[in-house]
């Protein structure tokens, strides 16, 4: 059974975890392959450790194996009415394949999910895409529930939520 930490990142460490999760983003999505590093990931201490975000890693003596994040929402879908709420965006889940399957995906989201209540947070908003195998279920029984799927036959973006209650 893998042993692991928990834990946000260290100013020391932004450099790895950056190219982590950017090593897992262009993997899983080919067309990004030639594209820029995303805002939030350019700009990751302002984004995740000094601002209303937060991110947390997931170490093995010392080995980077996962990661997951939010920040907050910034209201791009038009369908999707979250104005009056302090929702963030839950970003950037991924696990090293070795360590699937072994609860360390949702011992993250438990994590996160503790963070957000303790910041006041009152709704988790993610989205995902069928196309990622089991990533809709992983999130359902993490508690999440589908608000929206869009009608793209190529993405099929699945919005989802979960209320935080105080």
């Amino acid at each position: 059974m893998p042993h692991w930490t928990i834990q946000p990142p260290s100013r020391d460490d932004v450099d790895e975890v950056v190219a982590f999760i950017d090593a897992a983003r262009r993997a899983l999505f080919a067309p990004l392959a030639d594209s820029p590093l995303p805002e939030d990931l350019a700009h990751f201490a302002q984004t995740y450790l000094d601002g209303a975000g937060c991110f947390l890693e997931a170490r093995d003596r010392g080995r980077l194996i996962a990661g997951i994040g939010y920040r907050p929402y910034d209201h791009r879908f038009a369908q999707l009415d979250y104005r009056g709420r302090r929702v963030v965006e839950v970003v950037r889940l991924f696990v090293l394949p070795e360590y699937r399957r072994h609860g360390l995906a949702a011992a993250l989201v438990t994590a996160l999910r503790e963070h957000a209540r303790a910041a006041s947070v009152e709704c988790l908003y993610l989205h995902t895409h069928p196309f990622l195998p089991g990533a809709i279920v992983f999130w359902e029984r993490q508690g999440f529930t589908v608000v929206d799927v869009e009608d793209d036959p190529i993405w099929r973006t699945t919005h989802m939520h979960q209320l935080l209650l105080p």
